[in-house]
């Protein structure tokens, strides 16, 4: 499905990282549902050209976090930057809106559509532009030809292009998700649990990808339980533990003891 991509060593670009303010900041988030504290005064930051990922057990807030950035939740308190200025995320339109695409685990997808269909649903090239929405004529080529163009430069080879997504593998579903945030996120990429229930060549293919999206300058938070994929891709590693951020560690093999006794609060 894909190339191999650089190691993480070898992706990352320095310079992106340290020029002007981070891509995504999270200022003392907190949320709340009920008298449940699901975050805690949260605060995190995520650079251009770099993985992140997001660390902690079950309950931990990771979701809960990452559905505040995507729009699903708004933020009790605190204050959501990009680029250094302040944003209100009300929704998941406002989250599309400024470059924010987030990846869940269960995709999104429609199985009786094909890739260019599930990259442009809720978002089809429709014209001539005078006409009300409803009666515009779908632009099937022009989508097929854009989608194509992305699944190129993100290296993901489609088996057929023209198959429905319910006929794909578990991994080229993933790309598909995965080549479809990148297609429209100018800002961040969130991804969920992406190698979850993937086999061994599958999961090498995905991690490709979340390089490959590094190496084209996007930011990009991973939640995974997986501490070989972290210890492979991440720049860095938050972790989370029972709504607060407990600490930000550089992801090596010699500190994975030290990762794992953050996540269990050891």
């Amino acid at each position: 499905m894909m190339s191999g991509t650089a190691s993480k060593g070898e992706a990352s670009n320095p310079d992106s990282l340290l020029e002007g303010p981070p891509e995504l900041a999270l200022r003392n988030i907190s949320k709340r549902f009920g008298a449940i504290v699901a975050l805690d005064d949260v605060s995190l930051e995520v650079n251009r050209g770099e993985v992140l990922a997001l660390l902690g057990d079950n309950g931990a807030g990771k979701s809960t976090l990452i559905k505040c950035i995507s729009g699903v939740h708004h933020v009790d308190s605190g204050v959501i930057e990009l680029s250094g200025k302040p944003v209100q995320i009300r929704s998941p339109a406002d989250a599309r809106s400024v470059g924010i695409e987030t990846v869940y685990q269960d995709l999104a997808l429609f199985d009786n559509l094909g890739p260019s269909a599930n990259f442009y649903a809720g978002r089809e090239l429709a014209g001539p532009s005078w006409l009300p929405r409803g009666m515009r004529i779908l632009r099937g080529r022009e989508m097929d030809k854009a989608t194509r163009k992305l699944l190129d430069q993100l290296r993901v080879v489609l088996p057929n292009f023209d198959a429905v997504i319910g006929l794909l593998s578990g991994g080229q579903r993933q790309a598909v998700a995965v080549a479809r945030a990148a297609a429209f996120a100018t800002r961040v990429v969130v991804l969920d649990e992406p190698t979850a229930a993937l086999g061994v060549r599958e999961t090498r293919q995905v991690l490709d990808l979340i390089a490959h999206l590094r190496n084209q300058n996007n930011a990009v938070i991973l939640i995974t339980h997986n501490m070989d994929h972290v210890i492979d891709i991440a720049d860095r590693a938050v972790v989370m533990r029972r709504g607060r951020k407990v600490g930000e560690i550089k992801p090596k093999r010699e500190n994975q003891q030290q990762i794992v006794s953050m996540i269990v609060g050891a």
